[in-house]
């Protein structure tokens, strides 16, 4: 009979390990993702343990979300929390994705450097992308001390900027940021362009301020190296460049249609209707078909231009300053009978 008792005592011991082992394996196996596509988890700087777990309780499926509790409850995670962009793609266990979250095994992605015209709005559009918020990356961008780091000052900080798509990490911090932005740009730079610039004896800063005026003169590719070839005549014979988008520049009222001529007396060295040569730096971020417009800038005779009275985008070029006034009347002709002030 003891024989018996201790036989039925090991079978009901033995089934329970195996149901044990049945669960936790279950557990261990089950799927983590609660959706069809990968999910991305973003870990602060100052997240804990618990507040990884709120943020991963949407993210995931029911037994996913407690297996992976168990887990890194578990384990020395509270005290080696990393920040990051981490992936949970469908079909991952919980083993899987809690060693990527303990190794900080992050994801990268795409980030996109845009055409903006201020280092404020650039700041608002990477604090929206990055863990960084845009005070600190506004910070950054508005300190000379910063600035001086990478060969720039706070005015032609923007033409460090090359507006492409880079494969980054989403918690960067401002110095790694402005570090790879110095890299690209540098790649950017050298060889052709590098040398075309040389050849014109300006620098790339230059090159990126009178890109950034013909960017805001034009969106019009196929026209931007005429109207570089135009500037670079005028800069040759010491000629204001009189571009109106330096003037909206200086005012801050990007959204003007007409530049009158009371607004052309603003104190500014931003202002080339009363200051010779190019601007203290760009007036945006310029893109690179603006910057290889420049390089590869048309040669003809033209010192003026005005913006075609069809309102294509594009210009009529003059040559004297009387076919210049036709054409510019005919323009201001267009803007009155639309009633554009």
């Amino acid at each position: 009979m003891k024989k018996l008792n201790s036989k039925v005592y090991l079978y009901v011991a033995v089934v329970g390990l195996l149901l044990v082992a049945g669960l936790v394996g279950f557990h261990l196996m089950a799927t983590v993702s609660g959706s069809e596509s990968t999910v991305y988890l973003y870990i602060d700087d100052d997240d804990t343990q618990d507040s990884v777990l709120v943020k991963l309780q949407p993210l995931t499926s029911t037994t996913g979300f407690a297996s992976l509790s168990t887990l890194l409850r578990h384990s020395s995670y509270s005290e080696h929390v990393r920040s990051g962009r981490y992936a949970i793609e469908p079909g991952d266990g919980p083993i899987t994705v809690f060693r990527r979250l303990k190794n900080g095994q992050q994801s990268s992605f795409n980030l996109t450097i845009p055409e903006v015209r201020t280092m404020d709005r650039l700041a608002a559009v990477l604090g929206q992308k990055l863990m960084l918020d845009s005070a600190t990356i506004a910070d950054a961008l508005y300190s000379e001390e910063m600035c001086q780091q990478y060969g720039y000052d706070t005015t032609t900080i923007a033409a460090l900027f090359v507006p492409n798509t880079y494969d980054v990490y989403w918690n960067m911090s401002v110095d790694k940021l402005l570090e790879r932005m110095q890299k690209e740009h540098d790649r950017f730079w050298e060889g052709t362009r590098e040398a075309k610039a040389a050849q014109m004896q300006l620098t790339p800063v230059e090159i990126c301020t009178l890109a950034s005026i013909i960017d805001e003169e034009t969106a019009n590719n196929a026209e931007k190296p005429m109207i570089a070839g135009m500037y670079l005549n005028r800069l040759k014979q010491n000629m204001p460049l009189q571009a109106d988008p330096t003037i909206k520049f200086a005012l801050k009222q990007f959204e003007l249609k007409r530049i009158w001529q009371k607004l052309l007396t603003i104190d500014s060295p931003y202002n080339t209707y009363r200051n010779e040569g190019l601007p203290p730096g760009p007036i945006k971020i310029a893109s690179i078909k603006g910057i290889d417009a420049v390089l590869n800038a048309v040669d003809h005779d033209y010192l003026y231009m005005c913006a075609k009275e069809d309102f294509s985008g594009t210009h009529n070029f003059a040559t004297t300053y009387q076919e210049h006034l036709k054409n510019a009347a005919r323009y201001a002709k267009a803007l009155n009978e639309r009633g554009i002030k």
